[in-house]
C-alpha cells in the first residue's frame, strides 16, 4: 500500500458524524487506564495531556470507560461522571480538546456482576447484577466473605438506572463538561451483555427469559430514556457480539440478537432518532488478549449510520495499513479505530499518513497509576522523558 494511495483514500477525507465533522476516519477506541485520582474518581491533570495531545490530530476520541453510576459499581482509579464535580473535571479536558481540534465521547460504563462485592461493600452499595450468577468462584468468594452476596436487580431497581441513573450522567456529559458525544458501554461483560447473554441472564420477569425482546429491554428502554435528555446525534454506542471476555463463550444467540436489537435502533432513527455511531468490536477476545477476527458485517445491512471498527488493526501495519484502507473505503460510513497503537502514538493517523514507523506500546504500562507508560511516548521526530522509575502521580483537575 503507497503512501499515495493511503492519502487519497477516505481514512483523510472529513466524515460528518451526528453533527459534528471529524477530520479523518481514524478514531481513538476506549481503552481503560488507572490514571483518574482514586478517592472521588475526578479526572486529572495526566488525562488531560493525554486526551489534548491526541486531539491534535483532528480523530474522534473516545475516553476511557467512565462510571455512569456507583450503583453497579467502580474500580481504584477510574474516572467517574455521575456528580457534578467530577463532570467539571472532564470539562477541563473536553475544553482542551476543542481547543486543539478535537472531538471527544465519553464511554459510560456500568459493571453490575463483573464489580467487585468487598469494594461495594465499604461504600454501603449493594453487589447487584442482572442474575446471582458469579462471574467466577473468586469473586463468589469475596463477595460472601465481605457480606455483600451478588442478588438480582429488582425490576424498580432496572426502572430506575435506564430512567435516572443513565439520563443523569449523560446530562452531565453534555450540559456540563460539554462533550460533543455519549457512548454507551453496552460491550465486553458488562451491563448490557449481563442482560442479552442467556447464560447470565435468569430472570424470568420483562428483563429476562428466551425473549430477545425481554433480554434486549434494558438496553432499548435505556435508549429511550436517554433520547428525552439528549439528542440522539450526540449519542453512540459500543457492542461486542462476538465477545467471550468476562462472559460464559459467545452469546450463542448473538447474530438474531444484535440483528433485532439493530432492526429496533433503526426503527427509532428512522423516526428521528438517529445515532450519532455504532462503535463495533470486530473481535473475539478472552482474558489473555487472544485475538481473532469476527464476522460483523451483518451490522451494515441492518444499520444505515455511521459504524467504527476497532480490535483486529493492530497487526494491519505489517501489511501497508491495506486493511483500514479498504475498510475506509468500502463505505462512506466507516470509522476505524485504534487502541493500543494510539496510545503510544499520540500522533497516530499523521503517521498513517505519512508512513512513518510506530512506537511500539508497552503493556505492562497499561493498567498502571503513574505517568510513564502515559504521556511518555513521543510524536515522530520527537524525544520525551520516559523514566521508569519516575513516579509522577495524577492530580484532580478539581477540588
Amino acid at each position: 500500500m503507497t503512501k499515495a494511495t493511503i492519502q487519497s483514500s477516505n481514512l483523510f477525507k472529513p466524515i460528518k458524524v451526528g453533527n459534528a465533522i471529524i477530520q479523518n476516519r481514524i478514531a481513538h477506541l476506549p481503552t481503560t487506564r488507572n490514571r483518574a485520582h482514586p478517592g472521588d474518581h475526578i479526572p486529572t491533570d495526566l488525562e488531560k495531556k493525554y486526551y489534548t495531545d491526541r486531539a491534535k490530530s483532528g480523530a474522534l476520541l473516545i475516553t476511557e470507560a467512565t462510571i455512569a453510576t456507583p450503583k453497579l459499581g467502580w474500580y481504584p482509579n477510574v474516572p467517574g461522571i455521575w456528580n457534578e464535580k467530577q463532570a467539571l473535571g472532564w470539562k477541563e479536558i473536553v475544553d482542551s480538546v476543542h481547543a486543539a481540534g478535537g472531538k471527544i465521547a465519553v464511554q459510560l460504563w456500568g459493571l453490575g456482576r463483573v464489580a467487585s462485592g468487598a469494594l461495594l461493600k465499604s461504600q454501603g452499595y449493594d453487589f447487584v447484577g442482572v442474575s446471582d450468577v458469579y462471574e467466577h468462584e473468586k469473586s463468589e468468594k469475596e463477595a460472601i466473605e465481605a457480606g455483600n452476596p451478588l442478588r438480582p436487580f429488582t425490576t424498580e431497581e432496572i426502572e430506575d438506572l435506564v430512567q435516572n441513573e443513565y439520563p443523569n450522567a449523560v446530562k452531565l456529559a453534555l450540559d456540563v463538561a460539554g462533550f460533543d458525544f455519549v457512548e454507551l458501554h453496552f460491550a465486553n461483560g458488562y451491563i448490557a451483555n449481563q442482560f442479552l447473554h442467556p447464560k447470565i441472564n435468569t430472570r424470568t420477569d420483562k428483563y429476562g427469559g428466551d425473549s430477545i425482546e425481554n433480554r434486549a429491554r434494558f438496553i432499548l428502554e435505556a435508549f429511550d430514556n436517554v433520547f428525552k435528555v439528549a439528542d440522539a446525534q450526540q449519542v453512540g454506542v459500543r457492542f461486542s457480539p462476538a465477545n467471550v471476555f468476562q462472559e460464559p463463550g459467545i452469546n450463542p444467540s448473538s447474530k438474531q440478537d444484535y440483528i433485532y436489537i439493530l432492526k429496533e435502533l433503526q426503527k427509532r432513527a428512522d423516526k428521528g432518532n438517529q445515532l450519532a455511531f455504532i462503535d463495533l468490536v470486530d473481535g473475539v477476545y478472552d482474558v489473555d488478549d487472544v485475538q481473532s477476527p469476527a464476522n460483523v458485517n451483518y451490522f451494515y445491512d441492518f444499520w444505515k449510520g455511521i459504524i467504527l471498527k476497532g480490535g483486529n488493526y493492530t497487526e494491519d501495519k505489517n501489511d501497508g495499513w491495506k486493511k483500514i484502507v479498504q475498510d475506509a473505503d468500502a463505505n462512506d460510513r466507516t470509522l476505524v479505530g485504534f487502541g493500543r497503537h494510539f496510545i503510544a502514538n499520540p500522533d497516530l493517523p499523521q503517521r498513517i499518513k505519512q508512513g512513518k514507523d510506530l512506537n511500539e506500546y508497552d503493556r505492562s504500562t497499561f493498567y498502571t497509576t503513574y505517568d510513564h507508560g502515559y504521556n511518555t511516548y513521543p510524536e515522530y521526530g520527537e524525544t520525551r522523558d520516559a523514566d521508569p522509575e519516575a513516579k509522577i502521580i495524577p492530580k484532580p483537575l478539581v477540588h
